[in-house]
């Protein structure tokens, strides 16, 4: 074997290393990801409050102004999910004829183990998922809490940080690593007002084509959809089956079903794969395949924090290559655009 060879087969076996350390230390490594990510979202609120005010009054008021943004979009999810759950219970018995008719319709075609298939997805199986998901949502407060001490800890050292590397002290190493940092916290502000702007977008569209339906609970359908469509592809999709399965029970009609997730279908459409591309712009370009990836890899890695953060991650790395010389090639093949002219 080649000299090549053998470092593309220590590089592959180092990723391979990493990615198990990673999913190892999930409980360590994850918390400091999104610290990371949230410091470069900070940064400029603490900068312009700390020319106006004390360092340490500027640092608190920064993450007292980015936790009262969070604790409202949590406390909205919480309640779109919670009025689901309600309406769901309350209309339990619609679910469990709707399945239990399936089931018979499908053993009445031959189709025993579609039958089997559809009793196992009974009202039990929506309230166990309803009841994961208020579980997850809980159980990510303990994250919140470990992600905060490494973001108060971490704006307390960014500035420090950032005159060392600026001074040379890491060489020429730390000069590239300087822009691509800088380069990396640009990308990341841009990318989440895209995905803000485009989730309110989809809230809006999915709550006024819920309510034009007559679809129940139209409003915590469009804050489930907003919430979720910060999670690419998973969450629209879910966002899009859960509407879908309520008309169903609702309508107690397979035809406004297929209309109401056709119709779901459009939005995410038009918004997702037309409007957000344009808005996004060549500087968050990634190949569809890379962000599809992204998103199931971390989730298997750190679970719902992992899908929402994988993409940022894999925004980093690639604008990370894009800073260095030997690795340019790399941002270039997965950037999803045509190469120039």
């Amino acid at each position: 074997m080649n000299g090549r060879g053998t470092l593309i087969l220590l590089g592959i076996i180092a990723a391979i290393l990493i990615c198990a350390a990673a999913y190892l230390a999930a409980s360590i490594v994850a918390p400091v990801a999104f610290a990371l990510f949230f410091i470069a979202l900070v940064w400029p609120l603490q900068q312009l409050l700390a020319r106006r005010l004390p360092r340490l009054l500027a640092l608190f008021l920064s993450l007292a102004i980015s936790l009262v943004v969070l604790l409202a979009l949590t406390s909205m999810t919480i309640w779109g999910f919670g009025r689901a759950a309600q309406w769901l219970i309350a209309n339990a018995g619609r679910f469990q004829a709707l399945y239990l008719s399936g089931a018979e319709w499908l053993e009445g075609h031959g189709l025993y183990a579609a039958g089997t298939f559809m009793e196992t997805f009974n009202v039990s199986w929506l309230i166990r998922f309803f009841q994961g998901v208020a579980a997850r949502l809980n159980g990510m407060v303990g994250f919140a809490v470990v992600t905060l001490i490494f973001v108060l800890l971490g704006l307390l050292e960014v500035d420090i940080v950032r005159r060392k590397l600026a001074a040379g002290e890491a060489g020429e190493g730390g000069r590239v690593l300087l822009a691509a940092g800088a380069d990396i916290a640009d990308k990341f502000r841009r990318y989440m007002l895209v995905r803000t702007a485009m989730s309110v977008a989809t809230g809006f569209a999915v709550w006024a084509f819920a309510a034009v339906a007559g679809l129940d609970l139209a409003f915590a359908w469009g804050v489930i959809a907003f919430a979720l469509n910060y999670i690419p592809f998973i969450g629209p999709l879910v966002a899009t089956l859960l509407p879908t399965l309520f008309a169903v029970a609702q309508f107690e009609s397979w035809q406004m079903a297929v209309a109401v997730f056709a119709g779901m279908n459009v939005i995410q459409f038009i918004l997702g794969s037309y409007v957000e591309p344009r808005i996004a712009g060549k500087a968050l370009a990634m190949s569809p395949f890379l962000v599809l990836l992204a998103v199931f890899f971390f989730a298997f890695l750190w679970g719902l924090a992992g899908a929402f953060i994988g993409v940022p991650l894999v925004i980093a790395a690639l604008t990370l290559c894009a800073h260095t010389t030997s690795a340019g090639w790399v941002a270039r093949l997965l950037s999803g655009r045509a190469p120039d002219a």
